[in-house]
C-alpha cells in the first residue's frame, strides 16, 4: 500500500453530520489498543465539539471510496490560541489555525497518509501558523510534525485526565 493510492476529500462544518461516523470508526480502528484509557471515550465529545465551528475544516483520506484516515481543525480564537502561554513576545503574525486531530487506520500506517492528509488540511489555510499538540510520549509524531517545520514551544494537559502534550507551533504555508 502506497499513499499514492489514496483520494483526499475535503469537508466542512455542514458536512459533519455525513463524516462523523466515518471519524469515529477511523478513530475507533486507530486507537484500538488504547480504549482502555477513559480519556480516548470521550472522542466523539471533540469531534461535535470542533464540528459544531463554523469554521470546521476536515480531510478525510480513501483508499477504493474506504475511509482510511481523517485531519480536522478550526481557526484558534484571537488572542486565545494554546501557543500563546509559551511564547513572549508572541509572533507577529499570529492567526492561528488548530490542527486538532489526525488519525490513521493501523493497516495504512507508515504509508505516507498522515503527511498527505495534513498537507492537503494545511494547503487551504490562510491563517498565519498552525498548532498542534501531541502526545509526549510519541515522540515519532513529534518528529513528523518537526518534519512539516514544525518546533515544539511548550508543553500542556488541556484536560485533567488527558495526556501530557507538546505544543507544536509552525508557520503556513508549510515548507515542501
Amino acid at each position: 500500500m502506497i499513499a499514492a493510492d489514496i483520494d483526499v476529500r475535503h469537508y466542512s462544518h455542514d458536512d459533519l453530520p455525513q463524516i462523523r461516523q466515518f471519524i469515529l470508526d477511523i478513530h475507533g480502528d486507530a486507537y484500538a489498543d488504547a480504549m482502555d484509557d477513559e480519556f480516548n471515550h470521550k472522542f466523539p465529545w471533540f469531534v461535535d465539539h470542533w464540528g459544531g465551528n463554523p469554521a470546521f475544516a476536515c480531510v478525510i483520506a480513501y483508499a477504493a471510496d474506504e475511509p482510511i484516515g481523517f485531519a480536522y481543525g478550526a481557526p484558534a480564537p484571537p488572542y486565545r490560541e494554546s501557543w500563546r502561554e509559551h511564547l513572549n513576545p508572541a509572533p507577529l503574525k499570529s492567526r492561528t489555525f488548530s490542527f486538532s486531530e489526525m488519525a490513521v487506520r493501523t493497516k495504512w500506517r507508515r504509508t505516507g497518509v498522515a503527511e498527505r492528509m495534513a498537507r492537503a488540511l494545511l494547503g487551504t489555510r490562510d491563517e498565519d501558523l498552525v498548532v498542534g499538540l501531541v502526545d509526549v510520549l510519541h515522540p515519532q509524531l513529534q518528529a513528523q510534525y518537526e518534519s512539516w517545520g514544525g518546533r515544539k514551544v511548550g508543553v500542556r494537559q488541556p484536560f485533567p485526565d488527558s495526556p501530557l502534550y507538546a505544543v507544536m507551533l509552525a508557520e503556513l504555508p508549510l515548507p515542501a
